[in-house]
């Protein structure tokens, strides 16, 4: 008996990606740039200029990488004290992606409480998936579940959100 034909469209067509947000461009700069800091060791306010020199700097929400690159540039030594009780090692031995999503991510939960704890979380782990190494995600995660209790008690004992139950 032969094995059944799969449809065409399955092999052929690869899945859409959803297109990046703002935010998420946003998020990328700043993670190009914390990467750019860490191996080149430039200094921030280039680093910045030449992010937003790029043709792809359009796509992304300027307010929100500005603010995110003031924090992770100017106030990073506080971030690292509070990631570094999570990580089984010191903090400059994380290789520079997984350091840089997780400064970011650390950054969101602790300077912008009106995205949820939950979505700072998972924007970190896709960075991690897009551009760390094979199970860096994995790690992000882990710690930045760590530290999402010290900075979102509040919310995190608040449970998710109720949401109305459909009528009949």
């Amino acid at each position: 008996m032969a094995a059944p034909e799969l449809p065409t469209t399955a092999v052929t067509e690869p899945a859409k990606a959803k297109p990046k947000s703002a935010r998420r461009w946003a998020r990328e700069f700043a993670l190009q740039g914390l990467y750019e800091f860490y191996v080149a060791g430039h200094d921030p306010v280039s680093i910045r200029r030449g992010a937003e020199k790029q043709d792809d700097f359009k796509r992304a929400d300027k307010e929100f990488f500005r603010e995110m690159w003031r924090g992770l540039s100017e106030d990073w030594e506080p971030l690292v004290a509070l990631v570094q009780p999570h990580i089984d090692r010191p903090f400059a031995q994380v290789s520079p992606i997984e350091r840089s999503v997780i400064l970011i991510g650390a950054w969101e939960l602790k300077n912008r409480l009106d995205i949820p704890y939950r979505v700072a979380i998972n924007e970190s782990v896709e960075l991690a998936k897009s551009f760390g190494g094979t199970d860096g995600h994995k790690w992000v995660n882990g710690v930045l579940d760590k530290v999402a209790p010290l900075l979102r008690a509040d919310e995190i004992a608040a449970g998710p959100r109720s949401r109305p139950k459909p009528t009949k």
